[in-house]
């Protein structure tokens, strides 16, 4: 990208991100604004995302990434977990639409948009990670389950070390050689061990808790864009190669993510707020966890590529989507209460 255009492209998202804390009908998109302007600049500036003084800062995304988790972890309660034995058929039913769609449509539309190696097996990795964080806040937006969601996410993570191994083993092997074992390492490492340590952390020093939780999301918001910034960087000539094959895939993917998780959830006895966090909690993906793993295992910045379009593609498609449903209840649709 020529460096006036990319200045430009910067400066655009920049202003709407600050705009968005002014005018309603950008409400929600503020940070996705603010990644768009740091992937852009690293498209532009691509060394100022490699090094500094001499320090990678690919180094830094496994960290970055716990601190992300440690955030998750911070907000999760034990009550979360108990929830399984309180509504199981919908937190079991919501984590195999998660495990069996994302996973299998990562790997079908990776073939069907010609993606090949490490970008095809980002694809796949993307859709073998677990539920994203954002989805919990996008099923208040959409009034949606709540606590259903919010159980979701953590037992996804949970049992991530198992799953995600597995489906990239099954699906991605003959594209780039998989270590499931060190795979799931990584995940007790890099995504367990912080959550654990959060949701620890909370239930024994709860003050402690309460002042990191004022600055970890601030933190992790710079934690995303850092981690989107390089990674986009290190892999800008697939980028610029590939780049509309991947948005197509990831656009599909995210699409296919939300409407077989409603209708999933509806043909398998879920009711409206039921289906809608269902249909959230398949189609929005950990981007950080896939990341980390294509950097700390794959080894490759191009698995990373699919983790780095998806994550500010589905930000705002689910914001989108959020609002729809928002307004749809708003004008008089009055969905049964949360089952279980």
């Amino acid at each position: 990208m020529p460096p006036l255009i990319g200045i430009f492209v910067v400066a655009l998202f920049a202003s709407l991100a600050t705009a968005s804390r002014r005018f309603r009908c950008l409400g929600g998109l503020g940070f996705t604004f603010v990644v768009l302007a740091t992937g852009a600049a690293a498209m532009t500036f691509p060394q100022a995302f490699i090094s500094w003084g001499g320090f990678e800062l690919k180094s830094a995304i496994t960290p970055l990434v716990q601190i992300i988790l440690l955030g998750m972890g911070l907000t999760l309660t034990f009550e979360d977990f108990r929830r399984v034995v309180t509504m199981p058929r919908g937190v079991i039913l919501c984590c195999v639409l998660h495990y069996t769609i994302m996973p299998l449509g990562g790997w079908g539309f990776a073939h069907l948009f010609g993606l090949e190696g490490a970008v095809a097996t980002g694809l796949v990795l993307i859709g073998s990670v677990p539920s994203g964080t954002s989805s919990n806040v996008i099923a208040l937006l959409a009034r949606g389950n709540v606590p259903l969601s919010v159980t979701v996410t953590a037992v996804s993570t949970l049992i991530s070390p198992l799953v995600t191994p597995f489906a990239m083993k099954l699906l991605a092997g003959a594209d780039l050689a998989i270590d499931a074992g060190a795979m799931m390492i990584s995940i007790l490492k890099m995504i367990i061990a912080p959550l654990a340590f959060g949701l620890g952390l909370k239930r024994l020093f709860p003050d402690l808790a309460r002042r990191l939780s004022g600055v970890l999301p601030t933190i992790a918001m710079f934690a995303i864009c850092t981690i989107i910034g390089v990674t986009i960087a290190l892999s800008r000539e697939q980028l610029l190669t590939m780049g509309l094959a991947i948005f197509a895939a990831c656009a599909c993917h995210n699409a296919v993510g939300y409407l077989l998780g409603y209708w999933g959830g509806r043909l398998s006895g879920l009711n409206e707020i039921d289906a809608r966090t269902c249909a959230l909690e398949v189609g929005i993906q950990n981007g950080g966890m896939a990341t980390g793993l294509a950097f700390n295992v794959l080894q490759s910045p191009a698995a990373a590529l699919a983790a780095a379009v998806f994550g500010p593609w589905s930000a705002i498609t689910s914001s989108a989507l959020a609002s729809w449903w928002s307004r749809r209840s708003k004008l008089g649709e009055s969905p049964s209460p949360p089952e279980g």
